[in-house]
């Protein structure tokens, strides 16, 4: 994708693609994260919930989910003519998680994105990202009704490091929801070496 922006020298300037990753157990919001900050239409790959998923997939904190992402869901930010980052998110069911390998790949950097809820859906993919050591923030959406905790309970609950940063959020916002991804990226620029 080239850009109508020039570099001074009349070539179009091809702007580097930033890939991020917005992770999480089923049901804590990666889907309307997406949505939320993407300057396109989201790709969504939604189904609805269907009696086949009974006792596969937990509801227990989410019973009104009606759908769920079965593949990924893709949006796009221009942050300048120079770099676009690319949102990726994860389908959050435990069948799915085969797809993680792939969808993680090249990624600078993940958002795990977490329900106070439901908090023991978010071990996975903490596991996930750690031992690919791909640097990840941590993510709180704050549900409506949801209890609330510091950063400092979060972090002693998921045994999460010092190092790792922890962000309250909506995922409904937009405003909210970049601010966790300038956090993500300031992280990853601070533990990606920069020949990477």
């Amino acid at each position: 994708m080239a850009s109508s922006s020039t570099d001074g020298t009349g070539t179009d300037l091809v702007p580097t693609p930033v890939k991020i990753i917005v992770a999480g157990g089923f049901g804590a919001g990666k889907t309307t994260m997406v949505g939320s900050v993407s300057e396109i239409p989201p790709l969504t790959t939604e189904e609805v919930l269907t009696e086949a998923s009974a006792g596969i997939d937990d509801l227990s904190g989410v019973e009104r989910k009606t759908t769920t992402t079965v593949a990924l869901d893709f949006g796009r930010i221009t942050i300048s003519p120079r770099h676009v980052l690319y949102l990726f998110g994860t389908p959050g069911q435990a069948r799915f998680w085969f797809m993680w390998d792939d969808l993680a790949r090249g990624a600078i950097g993940t958002i795990v994105l977490v329900d106070t809820r439901r908090l023991e859906t978010s071990f996975a993919a903490i596991d996930f990202f750690e031992r690919r050591k791909i640097p990840f923030v941590v993510a709180v959406n704050c549900f409506d009704n949801a209890p609330r905790y510091t950063a400092d309970e979060i972090r002693e609950a998921l045994v999460v490091p010092d190092r790792v940063p922890i962000v309250m959020c909506d995922a409904r916002d937009r405003d909210s929801s970049k601010l966790a991804l300038i956090r993500l990226v300031k992280h990853a620029m601070t533990v990606v070496p920069a020949h990477v």
